[in-house]
């Protein structure tokens, strides 16, 4: 895999989030966060629960439930409904490996989805393609999340 952090970003740490040692899975621990409530909604209804679950590692750009806020409530319904679109912007969020924030550089990273994000910094603010990256480094058993101020949205 292509990393797409380096020491570079390491201001970045102002915004490092660390869990305790005891992790769980990237499922459970976006349940526990209580942020993420659409989301893991979202992942259930995708059917990608197993898959989160599984071995790994990811890394997670996890959109809060007020960046699901943010899309009108029509298009979220509709889109909760169609599990194959779902999926799709799903698993845009999600890039393969266990990648932390110290190693963050700017550049196009392949998600899990096969578009590719791109990834800015400027100092210590992160952004994966439209989305502020505003808490990093949320360990997970198998993987990591950052969390991202909106939906990131593949071409459909």
């Amino acid at each position: 895999m292509k990393k797409f952090f380096t020491a570079a970003a390491m201001t970045v740490a102002a915004l490092t989030v660390s869990t305790s040692a005891s992790a769980a899975d990237i499922v459970d621990t976006a349940k526990a966060a209580g942020t993420f409530n659409t989301l893991t909604t979202a992942i259930e209804a995708a059917g990608l629960v197993d898959t989160l679950k599984g071995p790994g590692p990811f890394t997670v750009f996890a959109p809060t439930d007020a960046a699901f806020a943010k899309i009108p409530k029509a298009k979220l319904d509709a889109l909760l409904k169609d599990k194959a679109a779902l999926t799709k912007v799903l698993t845009y969020h999600v890039v393969p490996g266990k990648v932390m924030a110290a190693d963050v550089k700017p550049g196009m990273v392949k998600t899990v989805e096969g578009e590719s994000v791109t990834v800015k910094t400027s100092g210590a603010k992160v952004m994966i393609d439209k989305a502020n990256v505003s808490k990093t480094d949320i360990a997970a058993d198998n993987g990591v999340i950052h969390v991202i101020d909106t939906v990131l949205m593949p071409k459909m």
